[in-house]
């Protein structure tokens, strides 16, 4: 075995194991996959902590968040009611659409609009912090660290002169 291992030697160098490096050529190394699956998986939780870090508001703040997620879930909550009430009291019911079908069609599209311009306003509220939230981590996250270049400084300068 010996004079084996000192002929591959002398054929592929001293110290290297060629029957790993070669069946590397066919197969991935598992523990370089490994390695480099939990680098990602670690990058990937850093950038969603980066992304969704909440930043600390006031109690009013809070408390107008609050307030204005509560339309969406009332009109949802109310329609079920009116499904619920149209089915146990049908003459109550009746009463309250025949008072709805005397509101003036103006009127309507008034309530439209500001319905319209609530959600919609609100909507680009939110995605614009959103956006801006986000490309404040990315800049963070992304900003470039400057290395010395002593090519491109002397370039510099030379061209300032």
């Amino acid at each position: 075995m010996g004079l084996i291992s000192e002929l591959l030697g002398l054929l592929f160098g001293p110290g290297r194991n060629v029957l790993r490096e070669t069946a590397e050529v066919f197969r991935e190394n598992a523990e370089g996959a490994g390695q480099r699956a939990a680098d990602h998986r670690a990058a990937v939780l850093a950038q969603f902590a980066a992304e969704f870090a909440v930043p600390r508001r006031g109690a009013f703040d809070r408390f107008m968040d609050g307030l204005n997620r509560l339309p969406r879930p009332a009109m949802a909550l109310g329609t079920l009611a009116l499904f619920g009430a149209a089915m146990t009291d049908p003459a109550w019911f009746s009463a309250r659409m025949h008072g709805l079908a005397l509101v003036p069609e103006p009127l309507w599209w008034l309530l439209g609009a500001v319905v319209s311009f609530y959600f919609g306003a609100r909507h680009q509220a939110k995605g614009q912090e959103f956006q801006r939230t986000l490309a404040a981590t990315l800049a963070a996250a992304q900003a470039p660290t400057p290395e010395a270049n002593a090519a491109f400084d002397d370039w510099n300068q030379s061209r300032d002169r």
